[in-house]
């Protein structure tokens, strides 16, 4: 089944180069970037010891690079693109060999975060239908109520592979918590990773909350994806043009495995059971990152959940799905626009 995913990726990410309208080869998810930013993040002294794990029991500071992006695998329009958001952040000068075979010694460590703490798909068995109905989403809801009900029909019945009894009722109600999420200036957005990983000896969750001051001061809240084809990214220059931002790096530790389940993606888990701490800084200082040669940097950029250290190993189903084909996805980009495909030793080398 994971062979299956990865060619349709494979295929949709050629076939992009045409049907997307941009020229290039985009990524068979947050296909759009909105900014390449440049910030530092700060890992915390003094961390109770559950929480002192891995990176995060050495304090200190670390470059980095942020790419903020759309969750669809379409460019065009943001008005056409839905509201799923993501944040991936790239840190620079971590000791240790990462969990990718072919390029084990890089420094740098990955989190590729989105703008929900659930997921709409547990098992790779229903990501091979999710996938074909999200490459075609465009197409379900330009056909309007007939086309959107069809959509919402074939994610719940598997489109017809899935028994009654086994319909996806579960993560079709995920999608909707997705597809819910407001639509906000993406500094305004909190992000999580979704699924579960490894935090040392323990088992967490990963979040990036907005600093709440950072976040009180932002002028350019709302977005109205109506009022131009381009609203989210220029609102992002526009905050980071005036003023610095942070986010707080956050963790939440899973103190019980039947509320806080690690196959099942679709559960939240509460914060009564464990609340999310507070381990690092990350912080934006005040940039321009209007320029287009940043971007065409920002899309030869490669993230992924398991470039990290083996302390911070992702779990479950999905999560290593996606290491293989988030690998392959990034061969296939890089090989079809002519990019060289190598991690940067340091954000220098990347944004100025």
């Amino acid at each position: 089944m994971l062979q299956t995913v990865i060619a349709k990726t494979e295929r949709f990410i050629a076939e992009s180069v045409d049907a997307e309208g941009t020229g290039l080869a985009v990524r068979d998810a947050h296909a759009k970037g909105y900014g390449l930013v440049r910030g530092e993040v700060e890992i915390l002294d003094r961390l109770p010891a559950e929480y002192a794990q891995g990176i995060y029991a050495t304090p200190g500071r670390h470059d980095a690079l942020v790419r903020f992006s759309n969750g669809s695998p379409h460019a065009g329009a943001d008005a056409r693109l839905g509201r799923a958001t993501g944040l991936a952040l790239k840190l620079f000068g971590i000791p240790g060999p990462t969990l990718l075979e072919d390029e084990p010694d890089t420094g740098t460590f990955d989190y590729a975060l989105i703008n929900a703490p659930v997921f709409f798909c547990n098992t790779v068995k229903h990501y091979l239908f999710i996938q074909e109905l999200f490459l075609d989403a465009p197409e379900y809801f330009a056909q309007g109520a007939p086309g959107r009900h069809r959509f919402y029909r074939e994610f719940v019945t598997g489109k017809g592979s899935l028994e009654p009894e086994a319909w996806a009722w579960e993560e079709f109600l995920a999608f909707l918590t997705v597809a819910a999420r407001p639509l906000v200036n993406v500094l305004l957005s909190a992000y999580w990773t979704m699924g579960a990983v490894r935090h040392g000896d323990y088992i967490a969750k990963v979040r990036l909350m907005p600093d709440p001051a950072c976040a009180a001061a932002v002028v350019h809240r709302a977005i109205d994806p109506t009022s131009a084809e381009e609203v989210f990214r220029p609102a992002l220059v526009a905050e980071l043009r005036a003023r610095p931002f942070a986010f707080d790096i956050q963790v939440q530790l899973c103190a019980d495995l039947e509320r806080m389940p690690v196959e099942d993606l679709t559960v939240e888990w509460p914060e009564r059971l464990s609340p999310f701490v507070t381990v690092a800084k990350l912080r934006l200082p005040q940039q321009d990152i209007s320029d287009e040669e940043t971007l065409a940097k920002m899309d030869a950029l490669s993230f992924t959940p398991w470039r990290v250290t083996a302390e911070h190993a992702p779990l479950g189903e999905i999560m290593r799905a996606r290491k293989e084909v988030y690998r392959r996805s990034s061969l296939q980009r890089h090989r079809l626009n002519h990019q060289q495909r190598r991690e940067p030793h340091g954000a220098d080398e990347v944004s100025p």
